[in-house]
């Protein structure tokens, strides 16, 4: 499996202009732990995480170093301290040296590079610009579909499956499907998304069945998760 197989493609990003509140908001709607800044031509300039807004003055867990330490700390290094925890900009918050990954860079590249960054998740780039984002849940989803599933050396035709099916969702109404919330493996079309109401679930069901070459599918979907609706 490549990047490609598993990523999200529909990617939340913000400019770097953007107000830190309104993107902590965004991460929080959405539950998600980092974004994406891009700009105008939506290639990767900056990425703003969970880490980079846990010392904020808004919520008073500004970072505060001890006496000794503040004494041997240098002024840029308080300056800097003190511009990620007041500034209102994304700009001055995010991190700017981002890591990331290509379509065609494998899964287990994708999990050592997470695991040894500790990082949850990275940008997929196509011509410096972004394409999808693979997450730490992307890589157990992944994980999860093999179970069970003998290695058959079918990945072109399950590439195959997967794509005449994400073809046939794109050209419905009803269907709004992440391609990350579809896998393939040995044939074995697993949907993940989550749903609006039983009869969209079951038309994804149906729509995944209709595949040639589909042996089984397994319905890993959830609803809609009530207080999203209201």
């Amino acid at each position: 499996m490549r990047a490609m197989d598993v990523m999200t493609s529909k990617v939340i990003t913000v400019d770097e202009d953007a107000i830190v509140p309104a993107v902590a908001k965004l991460m929080a709607e959405h539950a998600i732990s980092a974004v994406p800044v891009v700009d105008k031509n939506n290639r990767v300039i900056g990425m703003v995480s969970e880490g980079d807004l846990l010392h904020r003055a808004e919520t008073g867990t500004e970072r505060r170093r001890s006496w000794w330490l503040e004494m041997v700390s240098s002024t840029n290094q308080l300056a800097g301290d003190y511009i990620k925890s007041h500034s209102g900009r994304v700009k001055d918050v995010m991190t700017r040296d981002v890591l990331s990954v290509t379509e065609e860079t494998p899964v287990a590249d994708i999990a050592v590079l997470l695991e040894t960054n500790r990082i949850k998740r990275v940008p997929v780039l196509r011509d410096g610009k972004i394409v999808g984002i693979v997450s730490r849940a992307n890589l157990v989803r992944a994980l999860a579909m093999t179970i069970n599933e003998p290695a058959s050396g079918i990945e072109a035709d399950d590439r195959a499956i997967r794509d005449k099916l994400l073809a046939e969702l794109k050209a419905q109404k009803w269907a709004e499907v992440s391609p990350a919330n579809i896998t393939v493996k040995d044939g074995v079309v697993h949907l993940w998304s989550s749903y609006l109401s039983e009869q969209e679930k079951r038309a994804l069901v149906v729509a995944a069945e209709n595949g040639p070459g589909v042996r089984r599918v397994e319905d890993h979907m959830r609803p809609v998760p009530a207080y999203l609706l209201a």
